[in-house]
């Protein structure tokens, strides 16, 4: 037999206080949990018995299956010019929109976050340089222009 979590352990011991005559109160203390938890796991025994109890899902259904992440990893490695995006670097808004687009599904930019980390993908910044720069622009810039612009400090009156 296959061991069993914390979770599903006191789901169990529950059930079987349950059918050994206690109370959903009574079970619930027992094991340690509220009250209103060992109702729902009676009215899961009642029904389906104490082997439902082993194999309860828990938590939110998730948004995808299996196929559609592949989908999305797949779609991510191409460009995002492919998927009609006008930059050549995904953002999360622009993923956001991708699985909008693809599933019908609308995720915030902090679930998108987590689905690129759970998906192997990481931030990254572009390594090369803007074609347009001017190396010699840049450095007129920072040696006279930014210098008069910054805050000079006053002078201390004695």
């Amino acid at each position: 037999m296959a061991k069993m979590d914390d979770a599903t352990r006191k789901r169990v011991r529950a059930g079987r206080l349950m059918l050994a005559g206690k109370t959903p109160a009574e079970a619930a203390k027992a094991v340690g949990v509220a009250r209103q938890t060992a109702y729902t796991w009676k009215a899961r025994l009642d029904e389906c018995g104490i082997d439902a109890l082993r194999v309860m899902a828990t938590g939110r259904p998730a948004q995808f299956d299996a196929a559609q992440v592949e989908g999305l990893r797949v779609a991510l490695l191409q460009s995002p010019l492919t998927h009609r995006f006008g930059t050549e670097l995904w953002t999360l808004k622009g993923v956001r929109i991708l699985i909008e687009r693809l599933y019908g599904v609308t995720c915030s930019e902090v679930h998108v976050w987590r689905l690129l980390g759970a998906l192997g993908f990481s931030s990254q910044k572009p390594e090369r340089r803007a074609i347009e720069r001017n190396e010699q622009a840049v450095l007129t810039w920072k040696r006279k222009t930014w210098p008069a612009l910054k805050k000079s400090v006053p002078p201390k009156d004695d």
